[in-house]
């Protein structure tokens, strides 16, 4: 009689495996794929409403096509490229070597003929590319270097956004596979150490890899239909995430399943408790990251617009797979999920032993004392976070290790201007030229500038269309510098004050400026929305008031908190002068949203517990019951992120610390002692309008 009913149970378990296996068999290469239609071309995520988007448009009214320069740089290999007829023979063999390059692929229009820096000890030759080229631009700056490199006595290098961009690929080449296996094998490893179980952390892991199969199988679809845009960095935040997110939610049904197994001796039974438990924690957690990911929607940064939703869908898998794999497959496998060990219940917390009983006691015993430890070491850490520099990232420092780019542009700002070769664009009224002109040349930091001819050179007959000239400024600093950023400003404000010119300033530089500001809007914007969107989600979860603006309060302080110790690590330790602008916003969301996370485990379950016996009581039971299990969370989702390490770019390392230490911070500190203490302290109200259960007379703390 009973086989029968047996089976149905298994039905259903064994259907949502085998559609899971379907979903990894048909997906999960998507996530070695994701790279295909991916960009890394950064005039692709400019601000949609900035003055440099408008100058490239108005640019492609010139019918010159849109071009990302190669600046090639010939310096001698024993000192300098000659003198007098010397180097002139030099200048002119460079000039056939870089001439030969037309009709390469890849290769837009003749090379400049190269022109001797002022110190006579360099030469330099602009060759302009296809800004298209995608995995051909390593190639074809290969062909370049070798065709320059024919200059005998010479050593060639290659500078400006194209060799940037080449680096820039080619950080990003690994970003499939070894970020992918370091990350899991890091999980793996984590997980082995907290179970002590063969079988649970593999089924774990298998989990997250389906989750981010079916992801990553939605964003390719998404971004080849031109959807979404997608590139290296928002590829490898999303395998972080889901990685991160999979696993963290696995943890808290497992820990609950385990509770349950001791609880119930079928494990039907005790697989439904353990959902009926812990869904809402956990769809609510990833609703709150979800929704606060999609608020980068309204970024006018399309880098950012990019990362909402991509992000979103990457959490809807993690809690998709959470919700349906995981627990069909402790169905099946029920005690011998956690083999060798044996489910055990979560230790009470009246037994007086282990760790989070040790917490919890100090907790009870000295509630305001905690807090107010703790609160003042966050607020100290905090003062620091004014001297974070999120004014972007110079080019020595956007990577990690050695880049030829990089040495490249050293030897460009030894020899010739910063901004040679690489200049700030201005499209103005033609009749307003020779004023353009004048002005440019006498704004500080401006080397020179000239109308472009028809030939697309500065210099000569300037080619007019619709009333439009178009003007090539050099400035003096490097053009990825503050002081570079700096003289577009002036520049702009010099030039739009002219009457009748209709100037508008675009070029590298001020792509980068435009970004910077935009990116401080965004933070304007995007902050508080997504503080509001947590506030709520936590209000209907808890159906509380005071506790959710308690818990928001708590890990806003903790980001400022991390942002004050990044701030200091970064300029100490890793030799950071700066962050990219976007670095505080994404430490923002995730560390917001994912350390409210914590905060939702920790106080659905204290609620919990407080309808059952009381406010210090639940406070008492729910973070013994929570401990364990929230901190390994922790501790995989900061291990996860440090994965974004093995990327060598400032960016990714940047993001990687800020989250790691931020949620270690969150997990230990805040989770741990200040929300309890706080909690505890204020007893009942801070329930409003919730009232808990009655409960016996509780003893106030210190």
């Amino acid at each position: 009689m009973t086989t029968a009913p047996r089976r149905a149970r298994l039905l259903v378990p064994f259907l949502l495996v085998a559609v899971w296996l379907a979903v990894g068999a048909f997906f999960g290469p998507y996530a070695g794929k994701l790279g295909d239609v991916a960009t890394n071309d950064q005039a692709a995520f400019l601000p949609r409403s900035a003055e440099s988007t408008e100058v490239i448009a108005q640019q492609r009214a010139f019918e010159q096509d849109e071009t990302v320069p190669a600046i090639v740089l010939w310096t001698a290999e024993g000192g300098t490229p000659g003198t007098g007829g010397d180097l002139g023979d030099k200048a002119a063999a460079a000039g056939r070597a870089v001439a030969g390059l037309t009709g390469t692929d890849g290769v837009v229009g003749q090379a400049s003929p190269a022109v001797v820096s002022d110190d006579g000890q360099a030469l330099e030759a602009v060759v302009q590319l296809r800004p298209d080229l995608g995995d051909r631009l390593p190639d074809t700056l290969d062909r370049i270097r070798a065709a320059a490199g024919r200059v005998p006595g010479t050593t060639a290098q290659i500078a400006g956004p194209a060799a940037s961009q080449a680096d820039l690929s080619d950080a990003f080449s690994g970003i499939d596979g070894l970020l992918l296996v370091v990350a899991l094998v890091t999980v793996l490893v984590i997980l082995l150490l907290v179970y002590r179980s063969v079988l649970l952390p593999l089924v774990i892991i298998l989990g997250a890899v389906f989750a981010l199969g079916l992801a990553c199988a939605i964003v390719y679809a998404l971004a080849d239909h031109g959807v979404v845009r997608v590139d290296g960095q928002v590829q490898g935040i999303l395998s972080i995430l889901v990685i991160g997110a999979a696993t963290d939610y696995a943890l808290l049904i497992t820990a609950r399943f385990r509770e349950e197994l001791a609880l119930h001796e079928d494990r039907f039974t005790a697989v439904r408790a353990a959902l009926r438990q812990s869904w809402s924690a956990v769809a609510a957690s990833g609703a709150t990251v979800a929704l606060a990911l999609l608020a980068l929607l309204l970024s006018d940064l399309t880098n950012n617009r990019a990362l909402g939703p991509v992000g979103a869908i990457g959490i809807g898998c993690s809690v998709l797979s959470a919700l349906t794999f995981l627990p069909a497959v402790l169905a099946l496998l029920g005690r011998t999920a956690y083999w060798p060990a044996r489910p055990r219940a979560v230790q009470d917390h009246t037994d007086g032993r282990g760790l989070w009983h040790r917490v919890a006691g100090l907790v009870d015993r000295a509630p305001r004392r905690i807090w107010t430890i703790a609160l003042v070491a966050l607020i100290a850490c905090a003062a620091f976070a004014p001297t974070l520099n999120s004014k972007g990232v110079p080019l020595d420092e956007t990577f990690v290790n050695d880049a030829p780019s990089v040495a490249a542009q050293q030897t460009l700002g030894r020899h010739f201007p910063g901004g040679s070769g690489n200049p700030a664009v201005v499209v103005a009224d033609a009749a307003s030229l020779d004023r353009v002109v004048a002005t440019a040349r006498h704004t500080r930091g401006v080397a020179s500038a000239a109308g472009v001819s028809r030939s697309g050179r500065p210099g000569g007959s300037p080619l007019v269309v619709d009333g439009r000239v178009r003007v090539d400024v050099t400035l003096s600093a490097a053009a990825d510098g503050e002081a570079a950023r700096q003289t577009v400003a002036r520049l702009r404000t010099a030039l739009h004050a002219l009457p009748d010119a209709d100037a508008l300033v675009g070029g590298y530089t001020a792509q980068r400026y435009d970004t910077l500001r935009t990116a401080e809007k965004d933070r304007t914007l995007i902050v508080p929305v997504v503080l509001a969107i947590i506030l709520v989600i936590l209000a209907g979860l808890l159906r509380a008031l005071l506790v959710p603006v308690l818990l928001v309060v708590t890990v806003a302080l903790n980001f400022v908190a991390t942002l004050g110790v990044s701030s200091l690590v970064f300029r100490h330790v890793f030799g950071f002068t700066g962050t990219d602008p976007s670095v505080p916003l994404y430490g923002f969301v995730f560390l917001v949203a994912l350390g409210v996370d914590y905060n939702i485990f920790l106080m659905s379950r204290v609620r919990e517990e407080t309808s059952l016996h009381g406010v210090r009581q639940g406070v008492l039971r729910g973070l013994v019951a929570t401990g364990g299990v929230i901190t390994s969370a922790g501790v995989v989702l900061a291990a996860t992120f440090a994965a974004l390490g093995v990327i060598p770019l400032a960016f990714l390392a940047q993001i990687a610390f800020i989250v790691a230490f931020g949620v270690l911070l969150d997990t230990v500190v805040v989770r741990s002692l200040l929300v309890p203490a706080l909690v505890r302290d204020i007893g009942a109200p801070v329930w409003w309008p919730w009232r808990p259960a009655a409960a016996p007379a509780e003893p106030a703390g210190d």
